[in-house]
């Protein structure tokens, strides 16, 4: 590969950009045709996950994406391990519909767990038949073989020896593979190998990997970035937005815009766009354009009111998740009784850069590429919304500016679909930041509710604890049904919500428990700024905020400090031991309620909390400073016990760690979505600020509790469970103030500080 050829040239000259993340020098030349679609591609097929070049290098094929974390790392590594190679000389494909099998894309921590743990499954048994391969080709027993870095020979005999792409190089397997028969986070696949043991692992488990992607990013020479794509004839599209969340287009005066070349105004339903062959003359015509909205009441409460709303709201759905004991009774028997409730606001995603989405539409098939995480929903979505058949559309995944979640990629890439379509020309829409942050599906705001039941003693008798809010899967998590998106949504397809919220995860022994979850309708049900969907750990920042912000309240009212009360009721060993190992790192010193340690206008403080996300434990202990004068919050620092079972790239993980501290640490003390009764009102950076470089933690300290015999569980979330209570405990032990509302702004703590 010793072509000389910036981005922009390549783009210029093939007028289409096709991704395949590869390690410079490797091609992934295996398996392929002479267009670069994958033959075979089968989930039972073991070449739809492995295959090997003709230089002997390798290449995971992943119906996944990596969205940053550097997961593609721990993907490689696996494959590595199992393979007896240079993590060097592996290579990754991601989330291209043509090239990999739907494996669910990026949601729920499952890069590692699910899509890993098929790689490495794949992966052995592409090593079991080399190594047969092998013994054919040497007249060696297989048993007697061994490998070294894709290198076969015999264990006496390392003269003699064929290496991994002299026995395939440059074609596929034929080997089927046990697959349960499903797709998405589900699938899973098994060959006749079994992968190593733990003992065994030479590469899992050991730090030195570094992230590939980094560089190419940073010099601008990544060729798989989302606002780069061109295509030839492509125009530039934008949507345009009602003034009153509800609204519909009236009328439109075309003539408003006669003045711009080239404009083309899209009306279908309500939606209502454009396309220009320039994107600054896209940018006026949007500006430019007048459009008579209908007249709709104004559908939001003022914000003041949300928290009343939610309360007083209908429950569409309530779950009765976990019951234990006679809760009622034993609140009846009580000699105290501690309650009290928390309250989360809206979140936008707020990625660093609003979604683009390019999309080329045809009579009989259709190619888009998006920055979304969900490639193969992305698909299906598309197929749904123009009657095509599934195998006609082709999405290349493409690195986007954020994800996370349901962000505005969804929507963006939609749009474009649209637009061409009726265009009948390839469509690159590009949203503003007022478009970003204004019209992304947004994380919910809630209401959570603890109530405690006491004894003469101080012994928690029982624990009932209620969350209330706005589902967190309004439309689903993904674009997969057009009624996901805005545009599906203004064109009419039927809507079909998910009322979904969700109580804590914790091993807390308490003798009676009780916890419920309510989930309450929209404001606006279609097309809404404020829709809700999921954001990064759906649910699991607010839900844990009001749960261990409580245990704190409820230590206290016990008279116990905050670990040793954890310690004394969490019945789980693994739980336990993050609790010991964060106390142990962080130099926790045993104290009852708040101590208001003073360094001049400056007070300081601890806080811990834990929390469970499937299989993860996680327990954190933050120090924060709070300014008597400026009544300003830094967390200084924060000290994380994590146990995700087996760690794949200790170096990667902790790196996914710090970046969800930092991003929940964001939406505790600073985000918070702002709306009047007609729409969103914070959308820039102005009214919807973010953490920046001075805000940030001056310490991380990280305990990884490695445990290998134990399968490895998703890390890329569960971290920002805990964070939004430990911090609000942390100014508790500072100030006194206990702040049941978030973000924890100057103006809350000047409000509560005494």
């Amino acid at each position: 590969m010793n072509l000389k050829m910036n981005r922009r040239e390549f783009l210029a000259g093939t007028g289409a950009l096709t991704v395949s993340v590869l390690l410079p020098g490797l091609k992934a030349d295996a398996a392929t045709d002479a267009h670069g679609s994958r033959l075979g591609l089968k989930p039972d097929q073991l070449s739809s996950y492995i295959s090997v070049n003709q230089d002997g290098s390798v290449v995971g094929w992943i119906g996944k994406v990596d969205m940053g974390q550097g997961t593609e790392i721990g993907w490689l590594m696996m494959i590595a391990e199992e393979l007896d190679l240079s993590p060097d000389r592996v290579s990754m494909v991601q989330g291209h519909t043509e090239k990999t099998v739907d494996q669910g894309g990026a949601s729920g921590s499952t890069g590692i767990w699910a899509g890993g743990a098929a790689l490495r499954n794949a992966a052995a048994e592409a090593r079991r038949t080399l190594v047969e391969m092998g013994a054919v080709k040497l007249g060696v027993p297989a048993s007697e073989l061994v490998v070294n870095d894709g290198v076969i020979s015999p264990r006496n005999a390392p003269g003699t020896k064929v290496a991994y792409g002299d026995l395939i190089g440059g074609r596929q397997f034929d080997v089927q593979l046990e697959w349960n028969k499903h797709y998405g986070n589900e699938l899973k696949v098994q060959g006749k190998a079994k992968p190593k043991s733990p003992s065994e692992y030479k590469i899992i488990g050991k730090p030195g990997q570094r992230r590939r992607d980094i560089a190419p990013k940073v010099l601008g020479t990544a060729d798989n970035m989302m606002v780069d794509v061109k295509l030839p004839g492509m125009l530039h599209g934008r949507v345009l937005r009602p003034p009153v969340a509800g609204a519909v287009p009236v009328a439109v005066d075309e003539a408003s815009v006669k003045n711009i070349p080239g404009v083309k105004i899209v009306r279908q339903k309500d939606f209502i766009g454009l396309v220009a062959p320039k994107e600054w003359d896209a940018v006026r015509a949007a500006r430019q354009l007048k459009v008579t909205w209908s007249d709709v009441k104004p559908p939001f409460p003022d914000q003041k009111d949300i928290y009343n709303h939610i309360r007083s709201a209908k429950s569409m759905k309530r779950d009765e998740e976990v019951k234990v004991g006679d809760v009622d009774a034993a609140f009846v028997g009580a000699a105290k009784i501690v309650e009290a409730a928390y309250e989360w606001p809206f979140h936008s995603h707020a990625s660093m850069a609003p979604a683009c989405g390019v999309a080329d539409m045809r009579e009989h098939e259709a190619t888009l590429w998006t920055g979304g995480q969900k490639p193969h929903h992305c698909r299906e979505g598309i197929a749904l919304m123009f009657n095509l058949p599934e195998e006609k559309v082709n999405v290349f995944s493409m690195v986007g500016p954020g994800s996370y979640g349901r962000n505005d990629s969804g929507d963006a890439t939609m749009d474009a679909a649209v637009l061409s379509k009726a265009v009948g020309k390839p469509v690159r829409v590009q949203y503003m930041r007022h478009d970003g942050t204004g019209w992304d599906p947004k994380s919910p705001a809630s209401v959570h509710t603890s109530r405690a039941a006491l004894d003469k003693d101080g012994k928690v008798m029982a624990w009932d604890y209620a969350t209330k809010g706005f589902s967190r899967r309004e439309f689903f998590r993904d674009e997969g049904t057009p009624e996901r998106t805005l545009a599906g949504q203004l064109m009419g397809w039927p809507l079909k919500p998910v009322w979904l919220m969700g109580v804590p995860g914790e091993s807390y022994s308490f003798a009676a428990r009780r916890k419920t979850s309510d989930t309450i309708g929209p404001l606006l049900d279609r097309a809404s700024p404020l829709r809700t969907s999921h954001f990064r750990d759906p649910g699991g920042p607010q839900i844990h905020f009001g749960s261990e912000s409580f245990i704190d309240e409820l230590a206290l009212a016990a008279n116990s400090d905050a670990v040793e009360f954890r310690l004394r009721y969490l019945s789980n060993p693994r739980d336990v031991a993050v609790v010991k190992a964060v106390a142990e790192k962080a130099g926790w010193q045993r104290h009852v309620g708040a101590r208001k340690q003073q360094r001049g206008d400056v007070y300081v403080g601890q806080g811990i909390s834990y929390a469970v996300r499937g299989a993860t434990r996680v327990a954190v202990i933050v120090e924060v400073e709070a300014n008597r004068k400026t009544h300003r919050v830094w967390v200084k620092r924060v000290c994380v016990a994590h146990d995700c079972g087996q760690v794949i790239a200790p170096d990667l993980l902790q790196q996914t760690l710090e970046a969800q501290i930092v991003q929940t640490i964001s939406r505790s003390v600073y985000e918070e979505v702002k709306f009047d009764n007609k729409n969103v009102t914070s959308v820039d950076w102005q009214g919807y600020p973010i953490l920046d470089m001075k805000d940030a933690p001056e310490a991380i300290d990280i305990v990884l509790l490695d445990r290998p015999e134990i399968p490895p569980a998703g890390a890329g979330e569960a971290t920002c469970r805990p964070m939004p209570a430990a911090i609000a405990n942390a100014i508790f032990d500072a100030t006194g103030a206990r702040l049941r509302q978030a973000p924890f702004s100057p103006e809350r703590l000047k409000a509560a500080w005494t």
